[in-house]
C-alpha cells in the first residue's frame, strides 16, 4: 500500500480509503447489508493496508455505520482512522447535534471519531449550519473528545466551497467529488489547489463517477486498448485522482471482495505524477468521448430515492445510460420495461421536484426523467 499526506497532520493516510456507502446488499435492499461479506471485505482491505474508513449517519437506510463498527471489532478499530458524517439536514440545534454524534459513537463501537465531517455542504446546507454555530459545537466535541477532527464533504459551487473554508480555522479536512470528468464543475481543481494552499487534506470521492466510468462503451474501451500500460476502465479513473500532488486519500464504495483486492492492487500502483504525457492525453480522450454521449451524471448516491411517487429515478437513469452507451439500443430499451416495474417508471413522475433538493449532483432530474420516458415508453 502506498501512504500519501493529510493536510497539516502528521500521518500518512493510505491512498485509498474504504468508503462504506456501497456494501454489498441482499435481495436489492440498499437497507439490508450482507453483513458477513461486508465485514470480510472492510477487513481484508485493512489488512493490506487500507487505514482510513469512512461511513455516513444515512448510509445504507441508517446501517452502514452499525456494520462498519462490527468490522471493526477485534482490534481493527485501533488499525485505522475512523471518518463518519452529521446528517446536516436533520439537526436543528446544538442538542440535535449531541444526540446524532452519541447514536453514532454507539453505532460504531468507538469512543470517539476521527474525522467528523459535516455531510452534503452545499449553499442551503452551509447557512442552516451555520446560523447554527456549528463550528462552535465542534469545537466543544473536539475539546470533550468525542470527535478529534472536523471537516465537510461537498456539493456546490467553488465560490461557496472558498466561502466555507473561508470562515472558519477549524477545518483539518474536506471531502468532494473528484474525477477526470468532474474536473470543472462542483470545487472542481481549483477546489482542490485552494483547499491544499489552505493546508487542508483532500479526500476524494466518486473517483469513478459512481462505477459508471468502469463499464466503458466500446469507443472508450478502444481509446484504453492504445496504451501499451494495460489497465481496467476503473484503474484509469483512480490513477487519475491519484496522479494529483494535492489529493490525500481517494475513497471507493466497493460492493464485493473482487473490487477490493483489484483496488487494493490499483492503490499499490499510484504515485503523485507518475501519468505520462501520453496517458493524460488518452484520458482527455476519454472524457471528450463521454462528453459527446450526453450522459446523466447520476453517481447512484440514492438520496433522490425518496421519490412521493416511487420512481425508481437511480436505475431509470443507469439504463437510460446504457441505451446511449449502446448506440440507442433496442434490447436496452426492452430491458427497461422488463426489469422496472410500470409503478416506478420515469412516467410516473409528477414533477414535484423533492428528488432535485436531495440529488448532489443538482441534475435536472424532472426533465431527464421525461427524455427518458420519451426514449423507453413512448416509442
Amino acid at each position: 500500500m502506498k501512504y500519501r499526506k493529510f493536510g497539516r497532520l502528521i500521518w500518512s493516510p493510505s491512498a485509498l480509503g474504504f468508503g462504506a456507502m456501497r456494501l454489498p446488499v441482499l435481495d436489492g435492499d440498499p437497507g439490508k447489508i450482507d453483513e458477513p461479506q461486508a465485514i470480510q471485505m472492510i477487513r481484508y482491505a485493512i489488512d493490506h493496508g487500507v487505514n482510513y474508513v469512512d461511513s455516513a449517519y444515512g448510509y445504507h437506510r441508517g446501517n452502514s455505520e452499525i456494520v462498519v463498527g462490527k468490522a471493526l471489532a477485534d482490534g481493527y478499530r485501533e488499525k485505522v482512522k475512523l471518518a463518519t458524517k452529521m446528517p446536516t439536514w436533520v439537526v436543528n440545534s446544538h442538542e440535535d447535534m449531541d444526540r446524532c454524534l452519541d447514536e453514532q459513537l454507539r453505532k460504531l463501537q468507538t469512543g470517539h471519531i476521527d474525522f467528523y465531517l459535516l455531510h452534503g455542504l452545499s449553499k442551503d446546507r452551509w447557512n442552516k449550519v451555520r446560523d447554527l454555530n456549528v463550528c462552535q459545537w465542534a469545537e466543544k466535541a473536539i475539546g470533550d473528545g468525542r470527535i478529534k477532527h472536523l471537516g465537510f464533504s461537498f456539493h456546490d459551487s467553488f465560490d461557496m466551497f472558498k466561502e466555507i473554508i473561508d470562515s472558519s480555522d477549524v477545518w483539518t479536512f474536506c471531502q468532494i467529488q473528484y474525477n477526470y470528468m468532474d474536473s470543472e464543475i462542483q470545487a472542481g481543481t481549483r477546489g482542490v489547489r485552494y483547499a491544499a494552499s489552505k493546508g487542508l487534506a483532500l479526500v476524494i470521492m466518486e473517483p469513478i463517477k459512481g462505477g459508471w466510468l468502469a463499464v466503458p462503451p466500446p469507443e472508450v474501451q478502444a481509446i484504453w486498448d492504445k496504451s501499451p500500460v494495460k489497465r481496467s476502465a476503473a484503474e484509469w479513473a483512480l490513477q487519475w485522482v491519484w496522479d494529483q500532488p494535492e489529493v490525500s486519500v481517494v475513497l471507493s464504495g466497493m460492493s464485493n471482495m473482487q473490487q477490493v483486492v483489484q483496488n487494493v492492487e490499483s492503490a499499490d500502483r499510484s504515485g503523485v505524477c507518475s501519468l505520462n504525457q501520453e496517458e493524460l492525453k488518452l484520458i482527455s480522450e476519454a472524457k471528450a468521448k463521454y462528453q459527446s454521449y450526453g450522459f446523466i451524471g447520476c453517481t447512484g448516491c440514492r438520496y433522490c430515492t425518496q421519490c412521493p411517487n416511487g420512481v425508481a429515478i437511480p436505475e431509470v437513469f443507469a439504463m437510460y445510460n446504457e441505451y446511449f452507451r449502446k448506440n440507442e439500443s433496442k434490447e436496452v430499451a426492452q430491458k427497461y420495461k422488463q426489469m422496472i416495474a410500470e409503478e416506478n417508471r420515469a412516467s410516473k413522475c409528477i414533477r414535484c421536484g423533492t428528488c432535485e433538493t436531495l440529488c448532489p449532483q443538482h441534475l435536472p432530474i424532472r426533465d431527464l426523467l421525461n427524455k427518458a420516458a420519451g426514449a423507453f415508453e413512448r416509442t
